[in-house]
């Protein structure tokens, strides 16, 4: 009897530390808590941050608790192309990367956003990510064991360096300007007549202050949140790109999620998008008086000698990007 005893108690020992290993998963389905584990590379005040914090309030809200999202910025698990190759694998759940960087080696059709002037304003932009060119470019995605969930923005880029005023592009002869280590920003540096040069974007502060490269190119908050005006004194707002910030998710993440925490996902997705275009495009009229206040030349450029300049940009990712595609987006 005693033995008898013994063994069920065992038995429900043992039941019990089974459930409890069940319901610590962190995969969808049988009522398990998701935990969604999301990269990225920029700042605690970058615009990756500032959107994947929205999208974890809404998502853990929307599920109630169900779905947690764990964010880890400032590139502590890898640079984007690092990160990528981690979601693509599934060690890494979700990232936002932008979509002309290291997203374009293995997505060639994102080369798109590094040919210049192909978007007039804001409204254009939403316009065709929004539309049947951004479900299209999403799609493309699912081919590497990814899926593209939506875009978040990263914003218009504009030119920084540390030597002078940037008004036509003759300024920039013979400057050293970083670029996303995408083929298309080889194309356009060489149109502008400098010489591009891959930094990764989370050494990008220490190549500018060492004088590895001249200058750079980004959007103003991300000028702002990575603090590049404390080692660029010139800001040229030549708005010559566009770009959004890509989500992804790891297809083997995806498929273990159930409809409902699909649903949760993609509206949350879809929420912070909006969140995300207004509240940035609030942030950059304070980000220009704040900087100019602090001594930054700040200038418009003039774009159309700029335009006119890289118009041939577009020929050298003609084998990456679909001249259909590309008309598509140029369309207004």
């Amino acid at each position: 009897m005693k033995k008898f005893i013994i063994a069920i108690a065992t038995l429900l020992v043992l039941s019990i530390f089974l459930s409890a290993c069940g319901s610590s998963g962190s995969s969808g389905g049988g009522g398990d808590t998701v935990t969604l584990k999301l990269a990225h590379s920029g700042s605690d005040t970058h615009q990756y941050q500032t959107a994947a914090a929205k999208f974890k309030g809404l998502v853990e809200e929307k599920s109630g608790g169900t779905i947690k999202v764990e964010i880890h910025g400032n590139a502590t698990l890898g640079s984007e192309a690092e990160v990528i190759e981690q979601v693509m694998d599934g060690t890494i759940d979700m990232t936002t990367v932008a979509a002309d960087s290291s997203l374009a080696n293995t997505v060639p059709e994102m080369n798109l956003f590094g040919i210049p002037y192909i978007f007039e304003n804001r409204e254009h932009v939403y316009s065709k990510l929004d539309g049947e060119p951004g479900k299209k470019l999403l799609s493309l995605i699912d081919e590497h064991n990814m899926k593209g969930l939506g875009f978040w923005e990263v914003g218009f880029r504009h030119l920084t360096n540390n030597k002078k005023e940037i008004k036509t592009p003759a300024d920039l002869d013979g400057m050293k300007i970083r670029v996303q280590p995408a083929p298309v920003w080889e194309a356009h540096m060489a149109a502008l007549g400098a010489s591009a040069t891959p930094v990764n974007f989370n050494e990008l502060y220490s190549a500018l202050d060492q004088g590895v490269v001249d200058g750079q190119e980004n959007p103003l908050p991300s000028i702002h949140s990575m603090k590049f005006y404390e080692v660029q004194k010139y800001i040229s707002l030549s708005a010559h790109t566009y770009t959004p910030a890509v989500v992804i998710m790891s297809n083997n993440t995806w498929d273990k999620l159930s409809d409902e925490q699909k649903t949760v996902v993609e509206e949350a997705i879809a929420e912070t998008t909006k969140y995300h275009r207004e509240s940035l495009a609030e942030e950059e009229a304070e980000i220009i008086e704040e900087l100019e206040g602090q001594g930054t030349v700040i200038n418009e450029p003039d774009r159309a000698a700029f335009k006119e300049a890289t118009k041939e940009v577009k020929d050298a990712v003609k084998d990456q990007v679909p001249a259909e595609l590309i008309a598509d987006m140029e369309q207004h």
